[in-house]
């Protein structure tokens, strides 16, 4: 098993190597759901440009991905598709103008939303996208609290407790809900006949209209009502400051936080503000859209949520030292070299939570420069290491990277993405899919258990330092009863505990103990048939371990790593596991391509080009060094 496991990594090591680009990264797809296609495509009617080529590939790719009944999934396995998916995609082939309702496969994607109940059903971010181009009512009931953005830090609510993630998107929606901004061209679709209940036409958070909602506007509302000054004056200057807010957080390309969903809500926030469309900043914002194009698996246009290239860039660059790579190649020097002029010397709203540390840390894209993550930075530090110990020149690099993941463990004693001590349970209860995923940025298992594999490999901290004691505290209390840990980034289950457990064993957590064995035992009882390990995206819906019943490569690494991090002798399940992942790697099926990455739960999953290289690679080294 050992040769045929070194031959996999010299086939993958290859592989990788040939796939760097010049400027020593890799820029590597990261592939999701149709959603950000078909709103390239809607952004680009509304605002009449005739961009007819992108706009027929992204037409391609959206006939390609319509499943059988005429629906489109965020998954492969989700069962019947995806209402809010299909709504967009329908709604985008309509306002390409090569598609028109009478088709044989868009009366099919129309007997869809209509069976799950039209287009009152479909989700909230839906709903803002089909109000400002005209196909839904803003409401008249609900009038959005801009100025939240105003309240101070004392407020029982600021707008600063959420998480920066989810104040880009809240930010421009604010503007677009308070202006009730509309959009409507001569060509714009009308999709009235997906209307079934016009008394519904005002439903705007459906089932979400729940007492926990109210409960949170009535805190917002009442902290609004304590500022001093006139409401009209307020009410500018609210918007005068949420206007700022976008504009001060737009990168280099031109893109709002470097996402696409961000940027393309802060151009219809700013039309909504006055803002021309032949705008400086508009028309950069679109430029930077179209930089976020890629050729997906299906060999078609994908627009990218954002760009990966830092997060592969980093890890391939780990797995390529770890897999005997001479940090002195030109492969791994240029790789590093890439990394350096990626770090962050500015500050972002991380420094608000954590004001007394320097900036350091690595963002996930290319064109990330104001909003680092804890996962990211301690990836590129792990492929530095090596390096800033040989190099004088990396030094300075690496300690101020070290001393910024440090800083931001939250108090409780996890790590987590973006930003410290983001976790107020009451911005759960906002009307939003996923909102516990994306309203804060509590501690997960995860980041928790990277941050610590990072810790114990590279630093060589054990659990006799007061974080690490901490962390592995945290990472025990936080264990579910069957004994898996929720990840919050990655599907899902075998994500938290292969992260759990290969951190803890890192910083020398015996492998007797009693969590480091529930969480073996509960991933040799879910272990397939053919060796290998599956878990399907609904585990992110039901907050519960969904098997795929099937393997995938990516998610059969990891659990590989975590029983390989423990058992001293490669045992039967992990012989097997190494061969199904081998078998999984040569002989691709859909499983191949299936998203193991995690964004927004029922909505966004990723799936990373470079992952069925990058965690087999590490798996395979980790198995061949240790069992030699």
């Amino acid at each position: 098993m050992k040769e045929v496991a070194l031959e996999e990594i010299n086939r993958l090591m290859n592989r990788l190597k040939e796939q760097q680009s010049p400027d020593g990264s890799w820029r590597m797809c990261f592939e999701s759901t149709v959603a950000t296609d078909a709103y390239m495509i809607i952004l680009l009617r509304s605002l009449g440009m005739n961009e007819e080529s992108m706009i027929g590939d992204l037409v391609s790719r959206l006939e390609r991905k319509q499943g059988v009944n005429g629906a489109w999934k965020a998954y492969h396995d989700e069962e019947g598709g995806n209402l809010s998916l299909t709504i967009e995609a329908y709604y985008a082939l309509l306002y390409s103008g090569m598609k028109n309702k009478n088709e044989p496969k868009m009366k099919q994607a129309e007997q869809f939303i209509i069976a799950r109940g039209g287009l009152q059903k479909g989700e909230l971010l839906t709903k803002v996208v089909l109000a400002v181009t005209g196909q839904w009512k803003w409401p008249t009931y609900f009038r959005a609290p801009i100025e939240l953005i105003l309240l101070p830090s004392t407020a029982p609510i600021n707008f600063f407790d959420f998480s920066g993630y989810a104040r880009v998107h809240i930010a421009p929606m604010l503007v677009l809900f308070d202006q009730k901004f509309v959009l409507k061209r001569r060509n714009t679709p009308d999709l009235s006949h997906l209307l079934l209940d016009r008394s519904l036409d005002n439903d705007w958070l459906g089932e979400s209209r729940s007492l926990e909602f109210h409960s949170c506007i009535r805190y917002i509302k009442e902290a609004i009502e304590k500022l001093i000054g006139f409401p009209e004056y307020l009410h500018q200057m609210a918007l005068e400051r949420t206007e700022r807010f976008m504009l001060e957080r737009i990168e280099e390309d031109g893109t709002l936080y470097s996402y696409f969903l961000t940027t393309f809500l802060m151009i219809f926030s700013l039309l909504a503000l006055g803002y021309s469309k032949d705008h400086a900043v508009i028309q950069k914002a679109i430029k930077g859209l179209k930089t976020l194009v890629c050729i997906a698996d299906d060999n078609e246009l994908h627009m990218q949520h954002t760009t990966a290239t830092v997060w592969n860039t980093a890890l391939i660059s780990h797995a390529l030292q770890y897999s005997r790579a001479s940090i002195d190649t030109p492969t791994i020097q240029k790789s590093l070299n890439y990394l350096m002029e990626r770090q962050h010397n500015r500050y972002g709203d991380w420094v608000i939570r954590n004001p007394q540390v320097l900036p350091g840390g690595w963002g996930f894209s290319n064109i990330n420069s104001i909003n680092p993550d804890v996962d990211d930075t301690t990836a590129a530090l792990r492929a530095l290491r090596r390096s800033a110990v040989k190099y004088h020149r990396y030094r300075a690099a690496w300690y101020k990277g070290v001393n910024w993941v440090l800083s931001m463990q939250n108090d409780d004693g996890g790590w987590p993405a973006f930003e410290k001590n983001t976790n107020k349970e009451i911005l759960t209860w906002i009307p939003i899919t996923g909102a516990p995923d994306v309203s804060i940025d509590p501690s997960s298992a995860d980041l928790t258990g990277r941050t610590l594999e990072f810790l114990g490999r590279d630093i060589g901290l054990t659990t006799d330092h007061h974080q690490v004691k901490e962390a592995v505290q945290w990472l025990g209390q936080n264990q579910e009863r069957d004994g898996s840990w929720y990840g919050r980034w990655g599907i899902c289950y075998i994500y938290g505990t292969w992260a759990a457990i290969t951190g803890m064993r890192a910083v020398e957590v015996s492998e007797n103990d009693a969590s480091i064995q529930k969480g073996v035992a509960w991933l040799l009882h879910i272990q397939n048939n053919d060796g290998g390990w599956g878990e399907s995206c609904k585990s992110d819906q039901q907050k519960t371990y969904i098997p795929l019943r099937t393997s995938t490569p990516s998610q059969t690494a990891w659990a590989l790593d975590a029983l390989i991090s423990v058992f001293e002798n490669p045992t039967e399940e992990i012989n097997r596991g190494i061969q199904c992942l081998i078998e999984k790697l040569n002989h691709p099926d859909w499983t191949y391509t299936y998203p193991t990455g995690g964004g927004l739960p029922g909505s966004f999953y990723f799936y990373y080009h470079s992952y069925n290289n990058i965690w087999p690679l590490i798996t395979l080294s980790h198995y061949v060094k240790k069992y030699s």
